[in-house]
């Protein structure tokens, strides 16, 4: 049996101000990888797999063009990745990733989050030692086998590989995403049915009703920080 990851995110609705905000959002990481790696998507793997996740959450084709055109000109602001970490109620614990021009104005909003919830920030490496960093990729029409043997040729090492309702699980280090991606066109039969990059907690905890609504309402405001990319959380949200 393999093992099963899920990543808990802000359910969002569709709204105008929720796509402007992730029109924005991919922007800035297009951005920065860009004038990081170079704007050619073909030798800059990690740009080249942002595009793709951009076209397939709908971001429009002149965002993605006119934020690599500013990286290739150097006519934009720079942005800084900081992760915050932080404790909420009964066990609970956060990883929030940001991309921001304004150290002091983000950590002042993120911090106000925190203190609207009745918990604190941590330091760096408090809460992210309880969490695995991983990069998950699903494929249909192809066997184990198949996959095992065109990732050990690409000499890549992965985490483990199953299967799991007619589709092979592939979970490999978290920064080895493009790389597992790449090997993995080498199988010309293989359908990518879907990728995810990113933190899953150790253990999940169960928090009371009354916490719940807390947490809810916590991950709601950071929703609505322009700055967050992404949230990581330790809690099971199921009904």
């Amino acid at each position: 049996m393999g093992r099963k990851f899920e990543v808990r995110k802000v359910a969002m609705a569709k709204t105008s101000l929720l796509k402007a905000k992730l029109y924005s959002r991919f922007g800035k990481e297009l951005y920065m990888l860009a004038k990081q790696g170079g704007s050619n998507p073909e030798a800059n793997l990690a740009l080249k797999h942002l595009i793709e996740k951009a076209k397939q959450q709908q971001v429009p084709n002149d965002v993605i063009k006119r934020n690599i055109d500013k990286a290739e000109k150097g006519i934009g602001e720079d942005y800084i990745a900081i992760r915050y970490e932080g404790f909420g109620p009964e066990g609970s614990c956060f990883l929030i990733d940001t991309m921001t021009d304004n150290v002091n104005r983000t950590v002042s909003e993120v911090r106000h989050c925190f203190t609207k919830m009745g918990a604190k920030l941590g330091v760096k490496g408090s809460v992210e030692h309880q969490y695995e960093h991983l990069s998950l990729v699903s494929l249909k029409h192809v066997t184990e086998e198949e996959v095992l043997d065109c990732l050990i040729e690409a000499d890549l090492d992965v985490e483990d590989i199953s299967f799991e309702d007619d589709m092979v699980m592939v979970t490999a280090g978290g920064y080895d995403l493009e790389r597992v991606e790449e090997a993995l066109k080498q199988l010309e039969q293989a359908e990518v049915v879907d990728t995810e990059q990113g933190w899953f907690p150790l253990e999940k905890v169960q928090v009371s009703e009354e916490s719940r609504k807390l947490i809810e309402r916590f991950l709601s405001m950071l929703d609505d920080l322009d700055e967050v990319s992404n949230v990581y959380h330790n809690v099971d949200l199921e009904d």
